[in-house]
């Protein structure tokens, strides 16, 4: 959170964006990614949208290297508005966020995945950015 701060609210909105995920309730994660996203030593930062003194949207991200070009990109783990504030401009405003900090840092992109029917929020990225021919994979380590 070294470019925002978060309102006590940022647990209740993580849980959230798990639950819209559909991932399991965790209060054990939840509290690892909130002690990660206020220590400032950790890789994962977060940028937060307040609106009436209520958080209502987060991202997450952390830098990483990017050999092929000898260049350092940001890569955003996660954005969420709240229900309430989809459509309202809270997500654009956190990606605007995210294009200007990388602008400031010399941060040659953004890259983010999303699902492939998460059609709300593809429709903002649509807008924003540009898809990638790449598929994601996930190895499980030790398989």
């Amino acid at each position: 959170m070294r470019q925002g701060s978060v309102a006590l609210g940022g647990n209740q909105l993580y849980r959230g964006y798990r639950a819209f995920y559909e991932l399991a309730p965790d209060d054990d994660v939840v509290d690892r990614v909130w002690s990660w996203v206020t220590d400032e030593s950790h890789e994962v930062n977060s940028v937060v949208a307040v609106s009436a003194g209520h958080l209502v949207g987060l991202a997450h991200y952390r830098r990483f290297a990017r050999p092929t070009s000898g260049t350092v990109g940001l890569y955003l783990d996660d954005l969420y508005t709240s229900p309430t504030s989809r459509g309202t401009g809270v997500g654009r405003a956190l990606l605007r966020q995210l294009s200007s900090l990388a602008v400031a840092e010399g941060i040659s992109v953004v890259r983010w995945i999303t699902a492939e029917d998460n059609t709300l929020a593809r429709r903002l990225y649509d807008s924003t950015a540009r898809a990638t021919k790449w598929v994601t994979y996930d190895l499980a380590p030790g398989q």
